[in-house]
């Protein structure tokens, strides 16, 4: 369901790896330069690092990110940031850095003056585009319409709002002897929930403007439209208790990337790290043993449940591979194959022969030989315990260490994003016939 777009009275009365974004804009041909900017200061005082603490398998910013680049709506992708691992998470995500200078990297700096920093640092940048890194709900297609509401619509700032159906009353100060009074009601005639349109609030998601307007010392000024969000995708966060509330909404209603989880057939799972915990077990006798979490072998059955074929994954190189194949072949009832250094080699053809695209492949790895498949895929996941370099390649890192439920959760997550996609296709069909 696409948000309403609406226009507001005047305010003065009147990396490393690329982006998939647009093509970088030629000064001189008309075309302005639309920049996505995210501020992620590294001193947050309501939670340490938030801007890159992990939410929902990835860090916080990177959901931001995600929407930005997969918008296809931006000539450059920029981080504004005053700390190293951030910018490293940054750049892994495939955004430029602007190293913010400490003026503007204080406790009482104001978004204003960090992004007139930038905006005088990068003169070629016309359109300013500043995307929350607290608001993880946040899709292409939001990013999308707000963006041409400047482009193609006139407008010189649009921001985000939600619609909000609350009582307001004024505040007073304990033992002033004061009395309260109502802010936007009546209350002798207070209206019912679905007779009142109820207020527009800014929710933060985004702040979009040209230079020309900040060049004004505003955010929002000349001629400004708001851009509203359902209240599903209207999530932030400023403090702790915040973080699991968010987290569940993100599993609901997060973008996880370009792919469509309904159709999804198709599962490659490392067994090493991911299906086991990676150790080997020596016996009295020297016979080599490994474990195996029933969690996990339930969790390959559920997607075997849903028509989602798991093939298993071992290493020519795994000492105990001969003996474990057909045991895993029987006790899971998946294919087993034996891979090489680069996996991707060896899995190319079967996506081929399924006649599958790697944007519906599942996939679950835990090592640097994996970041190629994990980046490929269109749903990928690590376990917790898995390195940085796979970590920053997945687009889920589970919560469970391998071997220890890892498997069982990232079939969970396929499952969700399988039933958020089906009840969205639901919506869009009701949507084309109200039209």
């Amino acid at each position: 369901m696409a948000a309403r777009k609406r226009c507001l009275p005047s305010a003065n009365g009147a990396q490393d790896a690329p982006l998939p974004a647009r093509k970088q804009q030629i000064r001189g041909s008309g075309e302005r330069h639309v920049a996505a900017l995210i501020l992620a200061r590294g001193g947050s005082k309501g939670i340490h690092l938030k801007n890159i603490k992990t939410l929902a398998g990835v860090p916080l910013i990177s959901w931001a990110l995600r929407a930005a680049a997969d918008s296809d709506m931006f000539h450059s992708v920029w981080v504004s940031t005053d700390h190293d691992e951030i910018e490293k998470v940054a750049k892994s995500w495939g955004a430029k850095v602007h190293r913010r200078s400490p003026e503007v990297s204080r406790d009482s700096s104001t978004s204003l003056e960090t992004i007139q920093e930038f905006v005088r640092l990068n003169p070629e940048v016309d359109v300013i585009c500043n995307i929350q890194a607290t608001s993880p709900c946040l899709h292409p297609f939001h990013v999308k319409e707000a963006v041409e509401m400047i482009t193609l619509q006139g407008y010189d700032s649009v921001f985000s709002v939600v619609r909000r159906h609350q009582f307001r009353w004024q505040e007073v100060k304990k033992g002033s002897g004061e009395l309260t009074k109502p802010l936007n009601l009546d209350p002798t005639n207070r209206p019912r929930r679905q007779d009142w349109n109820g207020e527009l609030c800014e929710n933060g998601s985004l702040y979009f403007t040209t230079r020309d307007i900040l060049k004004e010392g505003l955010l929002q000024g000349g001629k400004v439209g708001y851009y509203e969000m359902l209240p599903e995708y209207s999530v932030d966060i400023d403090v702790d208790i915040d973080w699991p509330v968010a987290e569940q909404r993100v599993l609901r209603y997060g973008y996880f990337g370009r792919v469509t989880p309904e159709v999804v057939r198709l599962m490659f799972c490392n067994v090493s790290g991911c299906l086991t915990e990676g150790r080997i077990f020596l016996s009295v006798s020297g016979e080599e043993m490994v474990s195996i979490n029933t969690r996990d072998t339930v969790g390959v059955r559920m997607l075997q449940k849903e028509e989602v074929e798991v093939v298993l994954l071992m290493s020519t190189e795994d000492p105990v591979t001969q003996k474990l194949v057909d045991q895993l072949s029987e006790r899971t009832g998946c294919k087993v194959i034996l891979v090489g250094e680069e996996p991707l080699n060896d899995l190319k053809a079967i996506v081929e022969q399924r006649k599958l695209e790697w944007k519906d492949v599942a996939y679950m790895g835990n090592d640097k030989a994996d970041v190629n498949c994990l980046n490929l895929a269109g749903l990928s996941a690590v376990p917790e315990n898995a390195p940085t370099v796979a970590i920053n390649a997945a687009k889920y890192t589970c919560h469970a260490l391998g071997g220890m439920g890892a498997v069982r959760e990232f079939a969970e997550h396929i499952l969700l994003q399988r039933e958020k996609a089906k009840s969205q296709m639901k919506q869009d069909r009701i949507d084309c016939g109200n039209k």
